[in-house]
């Protein structure tokens, strides 16, 4: 089996992504510097709309969009499928960051915080999709996925 990212065969404009990535990036580390989970609850909503709902509504994916337009940028074109895949692992980290703040675990969130951030800086950096290898994990462990 060959890996691959799971393919929606629709594209959307990479460089929205990646500057979306640096929104992401700056929300969590104002939580990091604040300690106020208020953060994570704008990164949180900001997710779920973009998505389950409409990225028009996405302040995140707007103020994204307003960059690329300000500095010029090229729209570079990839699959939707993955960067769909990382907004929800994107989703989930931001959930479990919620309650370990809530519940005390320092420790589990600055281990949590620390590969949110990680896979963030590698996929603004490299352009390198982190939820694409874990997908390819899963699928050959569980082939039904």
């Amino acid at each position: 089996m060959a890996q691959a990212c799971p393919l929606l065969f629709r594209q959307i404009d990479g460089t929205v992504v990646r500057i979306n990535a640096v929104s992401v990036t700056l929300l969590v580390l104002l939580f990091v510097a604040t300690s106020q989970s208020f953060w994570l609850y704008l990164l949180g909503g900001d997710f779920i709309v973009r998505l389950y709902g409409s990225k028009s509504y996405s302040p995140v994916n707007r103020l994204s969009l307003w960059v690329q337009k300000v500095l010029r940028l090229q729209p570079r074109m990839t699959d939707a499928g993955a960067k769909r895949l990382a907004a929800q692992f994107g989703l989930l980290f931001t959930l479990l960051l919620i309650a370990g703040h809530h519940l005390g675990l320092s420790a589990f969130v600055a281990a949590l915080v620390s590969v949110f951030l990680l896979c963030l800086g590698l996929e603004l950096l490299f352009n390198y999709c982190v939820g694409c290898k874990i997908y390819f994990i899963i699928k050959k462990l569980y082939p039904g996925f």
